[in-house]
């Protein structure tokens, strides 16, 4: 019985018979692990298609002094089978978790986007003062302090500006989801 060395080295040389001897002695193995990895038998064929092409192909690359050619071809097969892993989580259609699919984050969402339009719509009926004194403490992340510098006005000013303004947000988007309801 030939070694799986000189099966390869003939490889390199374009030996097919070479090929389909080491493919009967491999072909279990790589298949299995492919399987046990993506739980689905075609595409564990596929698989173990993709890495005895690879081998036919790359025979050359085999490195004795880095390990068998076991496991080489083992490794082989697990980098295809994380490929083809990744590929499939790529082009995944299955059906959506149930905690998902019952709208948790999707709702939740949905939900932020209807507010921020309700919420931008609210501030621009504010007063220009109003509306640039929550924008800058709310969006811009600004302390009172640094608005009233940057404004050059009374730290009180800008208190009451907010104060001002968030209730009128209040207000507006209060009556806003009663409307809507």
């Amino acid at each position: 019985m030939e070694s799986d060395e000189d099966l390869l080295a003939r490889m390199v040389r374009g030996d097919e018979g070479a090929f389909a001897m080491l493919y009967d002695r491999f072909s279990a193995p790589v298949y299995s692990l492919a399987l046990r990895m993506l739980g689905d038998r075609a595409a564990a064929e596929e698989t173990t298609q993709e890495v005895f092409l690879g081998i036919w192909r790359g025979a050359g690359a085999f490195d004795p002094r880095r390990g068998s050619v076991r496991s080489w071809l083992l490794a082989q097969a697990h980098h295809k089978t994380v490929d083809a892993l990744r590929r499939a989580r790529l082009r995944a259609t299955d059906p959506l978790p149930a905690q998902v699919a019952a709208g948790s984050e999707i709702e939740a969402e949905a939900l932020r986007g209807v507010e921020t339009g309700l919420v931008r719509d609210a501030l621009g009926g504010l007063p220009a003062e109003q509306r640039e004194a929550i924008i800058l403490a709310y969006y811009g992340g600004y302390t009172q302090q640094e608005i009233a510098g940057r404004l050059q006005i009374p730290l009180g000013t800008v208190k009451t500006r907010i104060r001002d303004g968030m209730q009128r947000l209040r207000r507006q988007l209060v009556s806003e989801v009663q409307l809507d309801a």
